[in-house]
């Protein structure tokens, strides 16, 4: 599950790591530390003349969609079931993109109650979220790609968005190869760079955002699978 994140890079930023064409219209993205549901957010997609970064709604949106409110709830495309959806199918194969993160947010129950956590490169890096994107009338929607939690990870959620390291990029963006090859977790080694931070309740506020809501808190950090019952149920 992924219901929140974090993306505060500049335009000029992630054309620059992700070696993208500025295809936003010149728009300057502004740094957003709570991105929700349907929230305009950066992706970067194949075009003619390399990688572009555009914009998209988070959430996709099927072409016979009738009503943009369904977004909300199609913002995570399962990595199980993705080849076969008649919702997702079709973009999986032939509409591919990155969603760069700085990081995202679940929620634990603990005895003290909800406790928020950050994920996070411990060296400030930006991660790469798989995602798929498409179409719906004058915009461009997207799902970010969702697999089993692995490691430490799992200690906070059953679930985490597929992230690919820098060398996958280019596989998943290129349609021509096999998807079905692209779908495992990352090395563990990759995922070892992930900080797990304890974070305050402000995230779970939509309306709330700005660098505070990052910034640790002194609260338990898991560092191994919890059980079932103590698995955060996700927000939305």
């Amino acid at each position: 599950m992924c219901g929140r994140y974090a993306s505060t890079r500049s335009t000029t930023d992630l054309t620059a790591l992700f070696d993208a064409v500025d295809e936003t219209g010149g728009a300057q993205l502004a740094p957003d530390y709570n991105v929700a549901p349907t929230d305009p957010v950066p992706i970067v997609r194949a075009t003619r003349a390399g990688r572009g970064l555009a914009v998209a709604n988070w959430g996709l949106l099927p072409h016979w969609a009738r009503d943009p409110r369904a977004g909300a709830r199609m913002i995570n495309a399962r990595a199980e079931t993705i080849a076969t959806s008649r919702a997702y199918a079709e973009s999986f194969a032939r509409r591919r993109c990155l969603v760069p993160a700085d990081g995202w947010y679940e929620w634990l129950r603990l005895p003290t109650g909800r406790q928020a956590y950050f994920m996070t490169p411990r060296d400030g890096g930006v991660l790469a979220f798989a995602g798929i994107w498409t179409r719906w009338r004058d915009r461009l929607t997207c799902s970010i790609v969702t697999t089993d939690a692995v490691g430490d990870l799992a200690g906070v959620h059953a679930r985490m968005p597929l992230l690919l390291p820098p060398e996958r990029w280019g596989p998943w963006l290129d349609t021509e190869t096999e998807p079905s090859q692209l779908l495992a977790p990352p090395p563990e080694t990759y995922l070892a760079r992930l900080e797990i931070r304890p974070v305050g309740p402000a995230v779970g506020n939509v309306r709330n955002d700005g660098p505070g809501l990052v910034a640790r808190v002194d609260a338990p950090v898991p560092g191994a699978p919890a059980p079932a019952e103590h698995l955060a149920q996700p927000l939305f």
